[in-house]
């Protein structure tokens, strides 16, 4: 044993009954990303996102952490052509396609890396179309107090749990809104998100739909959340963060889970989150070739040889 990441975690059910943790199931952190599918409900609620034409692609694109593949930058120029923006009007800035697919097509192209690359531009994209079909100034649309992130912030309040003024709110790594909040309580919200979805809520119905429907663009093509939900046929919604936070869903089963890596490693997080899968009986002991790749992760001298692997503990 040579290092060690920490692993905190809460197992929930729609009704808000706790049913298996790890560590501090309550811990308060920023959840990041993970919060994507409640960003998106005000412009579907305002029936915004219909005026617009969007679809399942945008709504998945809105939800997604993607790998900047040329079809992810794609669906998100589009939908700021729709609305009569372009790549300027993103508050994120540029970085790097997140999938190696990505960054080998960026490289080889000698292309620009722009703002639609960065993985959150079709969150940003779905902020932008809601300020523009309510008619509201898009300059300022990812800070606190405007109007686009006072409505999400009810959507968190009410899928969440937690009063709006106890939500911990801070800029994420995109530039816009993040909220802070126990694990027990995201995990509560992804719970509640698949029982409404089961029982035919529209706006929970449309999104589970789209996530579960449009694996690649959740992800990209050798991103996590996109080869869970794949090789679980759906069965399970999976949503990644920044610093090591992860929320998934047991669609059938109404429970969902949040974790945390509590030094932030993304290496521990992909182990820790399938380990948590299989104790829950959502993955079998012995994992598909796809997956298993990401439970057991290779550590690798300067030479290419194997000399370890990060594994779960428990």
């Amino acid at each position: 044993m040579e290092s060690r990441h920490r692993v905190h975690a809460a197992v929930v059910d729609a009704s808000g009954q706790l049913i298996g943790s790890a560590r501090d199931p309550r811990l308060v952190t920023y959840w990041r990303s993970c919060a994507k599918p409640f960003q998106v409900m005000p412009l579907l609620a305002s029936g915004g996102f219909d005026r617009l034409k969007w679809g399942d692609d945008q709504l998945a694109l809105a939800c997604a952490s993607h790998g900047g593949e040329p079809e992810h930058v794609a669906i998100a120029a589009g939908m700021l052509a729709t609305i009569g923006l372009e790549e300027g009007d993103l508050a994120c800035g540029p970085h790097e396609p997140m999938s190696a697919r990505g960054a080998k097509l960026v490289r080889e192209s000698g292309a620009r890396l722009s703002r639609l690359h960065n993985n959150c531009s079709g969150k940003h994209a779905a902020m932008l179309g809601r300020a523009r079909t309510e008619g509201w100034a898009t300059v300022g649309y990812e800070r606190a107090g405007h109007p686009v992130q006072r409505d999400i912030l009810d959507e968190m309040e009410r899928w969440c749990d937690v009063p709006a003024d106890e939500l911990l709110q801070a800029v994420d790594g995109c530039g816009a809104v993040v909220f802070g909040l126990p694990l027990y309580n995201m995990a509560l919200s992804y719970a509640r998100l698949v029982a409404a979805a089961a029982e035919g809520d529209d706006i929970p119905s449309r999104i589970v739909h789209a996530i579960r429907t449009r694996p690649f663009l959740i992800g990209g093509s050798d991103r996590f959340d996109s080869a869970l939900i794949e090789e679980t046929d759906g069965r399970v919604i999976s949503k990644i963060g920044a610093e090591g936070v992860h929320t998934i869903a047991l669609v059938d089963e109404g429970i969902a889970f949040a974790l945390k890596v509590e030094d932030g490693a993304q290496r521990a997080q992909f182990t820790a989150a399938l380990r948590l899968l299989q104790h829950v009986g959502a993955l079998p002991e012995t994992l598909p070739p796809r997956l298993a790749e990401f439970a057991h992760r290779p550590l690798r001298n300067t030479r290419g040889e194997t000399v370890g692997e990060v594994r779960a503990a428990i």
